[in-house]
């Protein structure tokens, strides 16, 4: 963009006798109120402490520093010498003339034409009136070493007015307590679901289907009825009742963080003896000790409180490999934790309607826990509070803020413009689920009791932690190989950075901002912090490089690799409400025999909740950013940072290739796209 400018303004300039090679290009960022008609003063020095005249950065026959806007400006002779150096600071600053004086500045370029030379100096700040404002070269500086400390410091002393803590309801995670401007939605990027919601909706061939003189469905016709207009069919519908597929949903449906490997019997769970042996071919402790068996325990949602008149399961499910370990599958399931005659065990050799709603109401249970902790309070909640801190503490001239930015972008306006829309007395959540806002913020609050940033953050820790890190116990386990894949690219990415930075032990001591961010982070939110467990140090100080590689690559796998495995395949999933249902209406099974076709029809939510449910599971699992790595704005110029980025992007299209083999082999049964780099987004920005 700026070569193809360069060229047409280099013709330009030789018309009107421009000799200066110097040409200085403008980037106004994309932000609400970002443009200004204010006047616009530079000047640049080089190396040897040589400093230009003040120059004037407008131009009378255009109107320059719009939002979003690249300008350029040439320089003549006169506001530059022929014996300037080598770049390496500049001073800006700006009147206050016009109604729109505020000014968003995203990135000043100084380009030499004739050496090809281009001085990055990434601003990404609001320029006051009247107030100078002075850049190094690349502005990625520790504090220690800047030469302009006080600037640094009113800046973060603002930063804290702006971003201050709130936390909304006891045991949540912190947020901010206003949206500041600086968060709102870009131009390009506006993502409200109301508006949305009616586009998808407004065919009236479909709002039909969905209405009329009964509100539950008529038959499984009608209810597949619905797909043949504005919403494409899931992909789980034509597998949704088969056990290979249930059993698939633990390994690459939207929870797939909760199956773990089975190393002695529940003591909860009364199996029948000879019922183990007709599905295993060997008694269960035999099938246990050569490891194939799996479980999924969801005690934590035992006395959850739930919407008015609804309740949910708190079940324990085995699993079990087939004799050629390729297929996991279900083995049996106990809808509540504690056995008795009204909680029977229920088994795929029961009555094929009973052993059809053991398994929906088990899925009801695992999307309860999907939503509320694996999809909203580990990933939307839990790094919002850490882009607070990380902003109050980190100037936005320290390396460690230019590497988290971008996975931080639109996260604070999707969660207070968005899901605050969906997650409200009578809302989305209390419409379209059983255990409504009440059990959600109880479930959100029991799950962040034990969630720590170096387990559950980081795919080959909490993989191993389940036990299932080696294909030799579960063979195809997707999101295992996925995720384990793309974090390590990411770690790779961190450590390039941090190890360029922090390439002596004292740096890491000696930087406030830093060891200030980090004392946040960990600090209770009581005591006005974030209060993240599990951070990897020791004292509450960093020490070494390691400590912070691992914190960062954490931060930065949760707002890409995690939150896209829970989010961008819900429409498939909760999108045919049979195959993974957010409510069910009837009464939970507690007898073996007695139920029909009809009986499982009558347990779907009603046709306007299944409509509400397709529309926004359908709105979430849209991606409107850049892919992983492709960023949106980009913070880091610097020679090593640029090429860890470009080794960044090479390593995800690299692990992309391997990912749409997979999918494509005519022997994969059920693709598993969503870790695929080209689908994960830089950051939670829906």
């Amino acid at each position: 963009m700026i070569g193809t400018l360069t060229r047409i303004k280099r013709f330009f300039w030789r018309d009107v006798n421009v000799t200066s090679p110097w040409v200085v290009h403008v980037k106004t960022g994309d932000r609400k109120g970002a443009g200004t008609d204010a006047t616009v003063w530079v000047r640049l020095r080089d190396e040897s402490g040589q400093w230009t005249d003040e120059i004037k950065l407008s131009s009378f026959w255009h109107n320059d520093h719009e939002r979003g806007q690249l300008d350029s400006f040439p320089l003549l002779t006169a506001h530059i010498g022929v014996k300037f150096g080598e770049l390496d600071k500049l001073e800006i600053w700006r009147d206050a003339f016009g109604i729109g004086d505020s000014w968003f500045l995203d990135v000043i370029t100084v380009e030499n034409i004739v050496t090809r030379k281009m001085y990055h100096f990434p601003a990404q700040r609001w320029i006051r009136a009247d107030t100078h404002y002075v850049f190094n070269h690349y502005d990625t500086c520790l504090p220690q070493f800047d030469q302009h400390r006080e600037q640094r410091q009113q800046e973060l002393e603002e930063k804290k007015r702006m971003y201050e803590y709130v936390v909304h309801h006891p045991g949540l995670p912190a947020q901010v307590r206003k949206l500041p401007e600086d968060e709102c939605f870009s131009d390009s990027y506006k993502w409200d679901i109301i508006t949305h919601k009616v586009q998808f909706i407004k065919d009236r061939k479909f709002i039909s289907l969905t209405t009329g003189s009964r509100d539950h469905w008529e038959s499984w016709e009608s209810l597949t009825s619905v797909y043949k207009y504005n919403m494409p069919v899931p992909q789980s519908k034509k597998d949704w009742n088969n056990d290979i597929w249930f059993g698939m949903q633990r390994l690459q449906g939207c929870n797939p963080v909760l199956i773990r490997l089975c190393t002695k019997q529940p003591a909860n769970l009364r199996v029948d003896a000879d019922t183990m042996v007709r599905f295993l071919g060997q008694s269960l402790q035999d099938a246990i000790d050569a490891k194939r068996i799996f479980m999924v325990d969801l005690k934590i949602l035992e006395n959850l409180p739930c919407a008015e008149n609804r309740r949910v399961c708190a079940p324990i499910a085995l699993f079990y490999l087939d004799k050629n370990r390729r297929d996991l599958l279900p083995l049996c399931i106990q809808l509540f934790q504690q056995p008795g005659k009204s909680n029977p065990v229920f088994y795929p050799s029961d009555n094929p309607y009973t052993w059809l709603l053991a398994k929906m109401w088990y899925n009801n249970a695992d999307a309860s826990y999907h939503q509320s902790c694996t999809h909203l309070g580990f990933t939307h909640l839990m790094m919002e509070g850490v882009a607070v801190c990380t902003h109050r503490n980190l100037s936005p001239s320290h390396p460690i803020f230019k590497l988290l930015a971008p996975h931080f972008l639109f996260l604070l306006a999707i969660n207070t413009r968005g899901l605050a829309k969906l997650i409200n007395p009578g809302g989305w959540v209390d419409r379209t689920t059983a255990i409504g806002c009440v059990g959600m913020f109880e479930l959100i609050k029991r799950g962040c009791h034990v969630w720590r940033l170096d387990t559950h953050a980081v795919p080959p820790v909490e993989i191993a932690e389940r036990g299932l890190t080696s294909p030799e116990i579960l063979p195809n386990y997707p999101y295992r190989d996925d995720a384990i894949a793309v974090y390590k690219a990411i770690e790779a990415y961190v450590t390039s950075m941090v190890e360029y930075f922090y390439d002596l032990p004292e740096k890491i001591a000696e930087d406030e901002e830093l060891q200030t961010w980090l004392k946040e982070l960990v600090r209770s939110k009581e005591e006005n912090g974030c209060g993240l467990q599990g951070v990897p140090v020791q004292n509450e100080r960093f020490s070494t490089s390691r400590e912070i590689i691992a914190t960062m690559s954490a931060i930065i796998s949760t707002c890409s690799v995690a939150h896209a495995a829970a989010n961008f395949n819900q429409y498939d999933e909760y999108g045919f409400p049979p195959n993974y249902p957010a409510i069910l209406t009837g009464k939970i099974p507690v007898e073996k025999e007695g139920y029909t076709d009809k009986d499982v029809l009558h347990q779907l939510p009603s046709k306007g909740v299944t409509l509400d449910t397709m529309v926004v599971t359908r709105l979430l699992s849209s991606k409107g950013t850049n892919s992983l790595g492709q960023f949106e704005v980009q913070y880091l110029y610097d020679p090593v940072s640029v090429s860890a980025a470009k080794q960044l992007r090479q390593d995800l299209k690299v692990i992309s290739a391997t990912i749409k083999a997979r999918n494509n082999d005519p022997l994969t049964r059920f693709p598993y796209p969503w870790l695929d780099p080209d689908i994960v987004p830089n950051s939670i920005s829906i």
